[in-house]
């Protein structure tokens, strides 16, 4: 016989579930006639990954049957829940000593939005992180970011290093001219108050890019 996802989160550790397992625990019933892993596996099936589960907007959900406001309401926590676990991450680390170690951080909060968002980490002189801020929010394939304003945000936390991040929508990470302009332009301007640009990551679905990685920075 085999064995139900919570016997087996239970005995073997929830890291051998698959994605279906562990959607199966939390929907705890199933819907449109099949049991609870079946219509995990077809919820996985139908959006085409977990994060798009998680991320798809009621409109999405309305059209699939078996998803009410209760089985609703706790994907959407999930979801939630999964975020303020890698900010909470984040701001418990002694310090970043490679600004990878916030990726997971910068992809629960950029990779599933459907506008361009401009965000900044903070770092102080031993590169703890002070503070996460969204600062710009754009369009479908744009935002305008001003590094007057990052500067600015940067003094007022007494910040000695900064990390840059922006999501693009369309899923691909390759940067754009814009965002080697604005990565230029912010870095130009941090360095007249000796503040650090560490990095800037551009991120896509499944997939990210790293101005650090690639010396740009």
């Amino acid at each position: 016989m085999t064995e139900k996802p919570r016997e087996k989160l239970l005995t073997s550790g929830a890291a051998t579930l698959t994605n279906s397992e562990l959607l199966a625990i939390f929907l705890r019933t199933g819907g449109s006639g099949m049991p609870v892993l079946d219509f995990a596996h077809y919820l996985l099936s139908h959006f085409g990954s977990l994060q798009a589960v998680m991320t798809a907007s009621q409109d999405q959900y309305a059209a699939i049957k078996g998803i009410g406001q209760s089985k609703l309401s706790q994907i959407y926590a999930i979801a939630e829940l999964g975020k303020r676990f890698y900010q909470e991450q984040l701001f418990c680390q002694d310090s970043i000593s490679d600004p990878s170690e916030a990726y997971c951080y910068l992809v629960s909060q950029l990779a599933h939005l459907e506008r361009e968002v401009f965000q900044v980490i903070f770092l102080d002189n031993r590169h703890r992180v002070l503070e996460a801020q969204t600062m710009f929010q754009g369009t479908i394939n744009s935002v305008e970011v001003h590094p007057r304003e990052v500067v600015k945000e940067a003094l007022r936390y007494n910040a000695a290093a900064i990390i840059l991040a922006h999501n693009h929508p369309s899923g691909v990470a390759k940067p754009s001219e814009a965002d080697k302009k604005i990565t230029q332009q912010i870095q130009k301007a941090c360095r007249l108050f000796n503040i650090s640009v560490l990095d800037h990551f551009v991120i896509g679905r499944g997939e990210f890019f790293s101005f650090a990685q690639h010396g740009w920075l």
